[in-house]
């Protein structure tokens, strides 16, 4: 009877869902989370500046900016990450205002 009730209690306790993530990908730190939500936040404001800039250079702008974000997308470093941020941001507000001057 005890070997019974052992096996029911393990049974009821054991989780009966599988996890969502694929095994080799861990879950983010809450500091990776917030950092992805302004790198994500960033790209859509330049996405949606670029639609206000000329045709020819409108295309250019948006195939510049979606290769930088590509070619750091495997970055996992904190400190790397809030630097090309940064960096980013920057090389965002300085284009936007040669972009003003010209027009």
């Amino acid at each position: 009877m005890y070997l019974l009730v052992a096996l029911a209690r393990s049974y009821a306790t054991a989780s009966t869902r599988s996890s969502r993530l694929p095994p080799s990908k861990p879950p983010l730190s809450l500091d990776h989370f917030l950092l992805r939500q302004r790198v994500i936040s960033l790209y859509r404001k330049i996405v949606r500046a670029c639609h206000k800039i000329p045709p020819p250079t409108k295309e250019e702008m948006k195939r510049y900016a979606r290769e930088e974000f590509e070619q750091h997308k495997a970055v996992e470093d904190l400190r790397k990450i809030r630097y090309l941020l940064s960096t980013g941001k920057t090389e965002f507000e300085r284009l936007g205002k040669q972009v003003s001057n010209m027009g």
